[in-house]
């Protein structure tokens, strides 16, 4: 490298003197073809100066970008993946929401979160978050959305996911079309075409097939004594 150096700087001198010399010729020149040579050959000598000056501050600066230490990436590292199982529903007339709370959500770079939509279930990944990532997928919502329509915000601690309803002005008693089934087994059954009675005995029955050594026997008491409240009252009538 020094010897380029010394290199460029004999060149340089060289080039200056010359210069220096065509400049004198210049002074005591008169006629003017040779005047108008010796002002050709200045402007050439004076046009390579200037790229041997480009060339040398061309270099410095390669020269500096290569002694610059290489840039440390640190590794991204996102850890295990924990499914979201808590959050909060509501809705409008025109969307159903969904809550996740998650602390620190909003600090995440908005790549970080992400929410695909289909007319029937959302699924959402945030990445990244305190060395983790979190899942949660919702299928079979419980009536069909507009995927165009629905959206994604994130706020302090909180990701609210809008799924915007096709058919607007109707009421979700539920949100996925699992829940709903669920809640339904839980209900007992009465068939408004029968009679009441029939109704009542089958919700005693249940009960009285769930229950324990304890409740059998109430049951049992009760059924007894309210027939014979039947059998006495006929009886008096």
């Amino acid at each position: 490298m020094k010897k380029k150096q010394v290199a460029f700087s004999v060149i340089q001198e060289c080039l200056q003197k010359d210069l220096e010399e065509v400049k004198v010729l210049l002074e005591k020149a008169t006629r003017k073809r040779v005047r108008d040579a010796l002002i050709a050959e200045k402007s050439k000598i004076e046009t390579e100066m200037k790229n041997k000056m480009q060339q040398k501050s061309q270099r410095k600066a390669e020269l500096t970008e290569n002694e610059k230490p290489a840039a440390v990436v640190a590794p991204i590292t996102t850890g295990y993946t924990v499914k979201i199982s808590n959050y909060g529903w509501d809705q409008s007339d025109k969307f159903v929401k969904i809550y996740i709370t998650l602390p620190g959500v909003h600090q995440v770079p908005a790549e970080s979160v992400q929410v695909n939509f289909t007319e029937r279930s959302f699924d959402l990944l945030v990445k990244n978050l305190n060395g983790k990532s979190y899942s949660m997928i919702v299928n079979n919502l419980l009536k069909p959305i507009s995927v165009e329509g629905s959206s994604k915000k994130v706020k302090t601690d909180t990701v609210l996911i809008l799924c915007r309803k096709k058919a607007e002005n109707t009421r979700w008693d539920y949100l996925t079309q699992v829940e709903k089934e669920c809640k339904e087994k839980e209900k007992p059954s009465y068939d408004t075409e029968t009679d009441p009675s029939e109704g009542l005995m089958n919700v005693l029955k249940k009960i009285y097939e769930d229950g324990d050594d304890d409740m059998k026997r109430t049951i049992n008491k009760a059924w007894v004594e309210s027939r014979e409240k039947q059998a006495k009252g006929d009886t008096d009538f």
